[in-house]
């Protein structure tokens, strides 16, 4: 998991650490930091903002019942990537190549037809494990959320250590 793996390169290197992967709440950046990190990147969970140039109906697959779960696939551009389990990648991944760019490019006609279409199972649907925790407020106003649990859970942290209570 992120936590062991942040820790246990902490350890081997002195260099700056951005941790990144999973990450959705305030809590979840404090850990990081608590755990080594020097900062924490977030992605997915700013994809369903209104900034976000992801297409509407990705965006909507985000918290659609339909689509459950993520896995790594080559499917839709020929390199590994985290998507949102749909048709195309259930019915291609398991046979895509490792071919980038050549793949990307094969697909993009694909992709674009089902984008227009309004078909999102044959979308590249990219999306972190963490993306059903995805929050639709405008990007400045996660931010804001974001950097009060942060604070919210670093206080409860500081009590913790200071009271010795859990």
């Amino acid at each position: 998991g992120l936590l062991s793996l942040v820790t246990q390169v902490r350890e081997t290197v002195q260099i700056p650490l951005v941790a990144t992967g999973g990450l959705m709440r305030g809590a979840q950046i404090a850990a990081v930091l608590a755990a080594g990190a020097d900062a924490a990147q977030l992605g997915t969970a700013f994809l369903v903002t209104p900034e976000s140039g992801a297409n509407m109906l990705h965006k909507q697959a985000m918290t659609n019942p339909l689509f459950l779960r993520t896995e790594l696939t080559r499917a839709f551009s020929g390199r590994p990537a985290r998507g949102l389990v749909n048709r195309f990648m259930r019915e291609h991944g398991p046979y895509a190549p490792a071919a980038y760019p050549e793949v990307h490019h094969l697909t993009s006609g694909l992709r674009k037809a089902a984008a227009k279409a309004g078909d999102a199972q044959g979308m590249a649907l990219w999306a972190g494990q963490g993306h059903r925790l995805a929050r639709e407020l405008p990007a400045g106003q996660l931010v804001e959320v974001l950097a009060a649990e942060l604070a919210e859970a670093r206080d409860a942290a500081a009590r913790e250590d200071r009271d010795g209570t859990a």
